[in-house]
């Protein structure tokens, strides 16, 4: 496909952020590790359980597109952490190394010339890899916003 290139950075812009949307970095950057596990009155998550929903489902997302012996979470539990705080600092930068790690193999997956955009995923029952790309972008970008949400709410945001 003459555009195929073109899509691909197309498509790696939006999962990785910065144009519509902040990207991931920019909504963490400088939480205070005190309001990490902190839920704003009224809201029904902490910026620790955001991050680690976005990082499982992203994980999901990437290893039901490449991995047809995946087994996914179940629903919904299996996406939401079990608690609202980090058990530590090393386990919340765990969290987003695993986070940016996975991000970038998404990339890695959409960036690969082998790898047809368009086909259905053999395991999957109708989905594609442009279509799991999408879903990784726009789950993202939803959930960081709400990260930016709770964090003013906390009033661990800085503009």
């Amino acid at each position: 496909m003459a555009n195929d290139a073109s899509l691909r950075e197309h498509l790696v812009k939006l999962i990785k952020g910065g144009s519509a949307h902040l990207d991931f970095d920019a909504a963490l950057k400088g939480i205070p590790e005190a309001v990490r596990g902190k839920r704003p009155k009224g809201c029904p998550h902490s910026p620790w359980e955001l991050l680690e929903h976005m990082r499982i489902a992203q994980s999901d997302i990437l290893e039901f597109s490449r991995d047809a012996k995946h087994v996914s979470p179940p629903w919904p539990a299996g996406y939401w952490p079990a608690s609202a705080a980090p058990s530590s600092s090393s386990a919340w930068s765990k969290s987003v190394r695993a986070f940016r790690a996975d991000l970038e193999a998404m990339c890695d997956l959409v960036q690969n010339p082998s790898t047809d955009l368009y086909a259905k995923i053999p395991h999957g029952d109708g989905q594609t890899i442009l279509r799991e790309a999408l879903l990784v972008a726009d789950h993202n970008s939803y959930h960081l916003g709400q990260i930016v949400l709770v964090r003013r709410l906390l009033g661990a945001w800085k503009e």
